[in-house]
């Protein structure tokens, strides 16, 4: 069965996260990575992606189709007018939840075609985009810090969204 899946990479300044998102998102056979705002963002698009995200993503730069988008809200409409259903990963904190209740990740019951949403790593996804979105997940936090690493988050959830039956 195909299964489409997207990844909207939200602002992430991290090259190597970059890398490392691209290099999971191989793993789980993502559909297309979406590089939006300053996400992988270098000077000359033309020359490709930056050596940084090519030394860690370890050629799946090459194995998983990508597009860049200046604006993340015009990829969020064009997706929904698509029928895609869009997702965040965020922090479970009401103030960034923008009206909206997150639910823990095992809770989300997959609707493919879906897109997730990935945030900067120090400010995580908008309120305006987490408005727009039709779920926000999280993943419970056990120790003393409030979120994991962008990528790292990224995977967990990635491989439970894909396999989530």
């Amino acid at each position: 069965m195909s299964r489409e899946f997207y990844v909207i990479c939200d602002n992430i300044r991290s090259l190597e996260n970059i890398g490392s998102i691209f290099r999971t998102s191989d793993a789980l056979g993502a559909t297309k990575i979406f590089l939006c705002g300053i996400s992988g963002k270098v000077p000359a698009w033309e020359t490709g992606l930056h050596k940084k995200i090519a030394k860690t993503a370890l050629g799946a730069e090459k194995t998983v189709p990508f597009e860049y988008y200046k604006d993340v809200n015009r990829l969020i409409d064009k997706l929904k007018k698509d029928k895609i259903e869009v997702v965040a990963l965020e922090q479970d904190l009401p103030s960034r939840q923008a009206g909206k209740r997150a639910i823990i990740y095992t809770e989300y019951k997959s609707q493919f075609p879906v897109a997730l949403i990935l945030g900067n790593e120090v400010d995580g996804v908008s309120k305006k985009i987490l408005k727009k979105c039709d779920k926000i997940i999280y993943l419970p936090m056990s120790g003393q810090k409030e979120s994991l690493n962008v990528s790292v988050a990224f995977g967990v959830a990635g491989y439970y969204i894909i396999n989530k039956k």
